[in-house]
C-alpha cells in the first residue's frame, strides 16, 4: 500500500433545492477515439438495475484535474516510460499531478505538483522489475491519495497491460471508486486485459486506450488525445434523490457507435 495513505475525503454532492442525483459521463466515439460534444438531456438514457431514471439536465464541461498516474514498474515497464513524459507535458498551469510507481507494491515517488520538472525528475528516478499488481496498485492510490483535491479527481493507469496476482478484486476497486468519486483511465499496450481495463473505465466515468490503437491512428504523442477525453465531460442530473446502485448503465442515443461511461456522485 501507499507509504502516505491517509483517510480518504467521500466525495459528496450538495443540492440547495430540489433533490437530484448527479452522475458524471464520458462519451467517445469509438472509431475516432474522440469526445462527443453538444449532447442534450435527451439524448441519454439512464438506467439503474434496469429501471429507467430521467434525465432532468446534461451539463457539459471541459475542466481542470487533479491526476494520479500509476506508472508500471514491473520488468516490462520501460517500455511506457516515453509515454509517461509525454502525459506531464499536457498539464495546464492550475493542474497538478502525482506519480504513483507500481509493481509487485505501489509507492509514491512524486506528490501531487504542478511542476513538470520534478514530475519528469521522478519519472526518470523510477527502478523496473517484479511483478505487476494494478488493482492492488490503484486501490491503494484511491485509498486516500485524493485528500488534498481540489479539482476533478482522476486516475491514469499506464501499463504494459500485465497484471499479477492482486490481492483486491476488481469489483473492490469499483466501489472504492465510485465512494471517493475516481475516474479511472486505464492507458496500455498489450490487451489480455483488455476487457478489465474498458469495465474499470465504463464503469467510472473514464475511457480506456490501446497505445497501439492510438500510434496507428496517428503519429502524433498520444497525450494529447488522452488529454482531451479526460477533460470533456457530462454532469447529468437525474430526477429524485436515490442513490444509484451498482448495476448503473449509461447509453446514447445516437447511430454511430460509442463508448459511454459514468460515475455515480453521492
Amino acid at each position: 500500500m501507499l507509504r502516505w495513505i491517509a483517510l480518504a475525503v467521500v466525495a459528496s454532492i450538495t443540492v440547495p433545492c430540489t433533490a437530484a442525483t448527479k452522475i458524471v459521463v464520458t462519451v467517445v466515439e469509438k472509431r475516432s477515439g474522440r469526445p462527443v460534444l453538444e449532447l442534450k438531456a435527451d439524448d441519454f438514457i439512464v438506467l439503474d438495475d434496469r429501471a429507467p431514471r430521467r434525465v432532468e439536465s446534461a451539463e457539459f464541461a471541459s475542466g481542470l484535474m487533479d491526476v494520479m498516474l500509476l506508472l508500471d514498474t514491473s520488468l516490462l515497464g520501460g517500455a511506457v516510460q516515453p509515454v509517461a513524459e509525454n502525459l506531464v507535458a499536457q498539464l495546464q498551469p492550475k493542474e497538478q499531478m502525482a506519480i504513483v510507481a507500481f509493481h509487485s507494491s505501489a509507492d509514491l515517488v512524486q506528490d501531487f505538483t504542478a511542476s513538470q520538472e520534478l514530475l519528469g525528475r521522478a519519472i526518470s528516478s523510477v527502478k523496473y522489475g517484479n511483478t505487476p499488481r494494478l488493482l492492488d496498485a490503484i486501490y491503494a492510490a484511491i485509498d486516500g491519495g485524493f485528500q488534498a483535491s481540489t479539482f476533478r479527481r482522476v486516475i491514469v493507469l499506464l501499463t504494459t497491460g500485465v497484471e499479477g496476482p492482486s490481492r483486491v478484486s476488481e469489483r473492490e476497486v469499483l466501489r472504492l471508486a465510485r465512494r471517493n468519486g475516481v475516474s479511472i483511465y486505464p492507458v496500455y499496450v498489450v490487451g489480455q486485459e483488455r476487457s478489465m481495463f474498458e469495465n474499470l473505465a465504463r464503469q467510472t466515468g473514464g475511457a480506456s486506450f490501446n497505445l497501439r490503437d492510438l500510434q496507428r491512428d496517428s503519429k502524433s504523442p498520444p497525450g494529447p488525445r488522452i488529454f482531451e477525453v479526460m477533460r470533456s465531460h457530462y454532469t447529468l442530473t437525474l430526477e429524485g434523490n436515490l442513490s444509484l446502485g451498482d448495476r448503473v448503465e449509461v447509453k446514447v442515443k445516437r447511430p454511430e457507435k460509442l463508448l459511454v461511461s459514468g460515475l455515480p456522485l453521492d
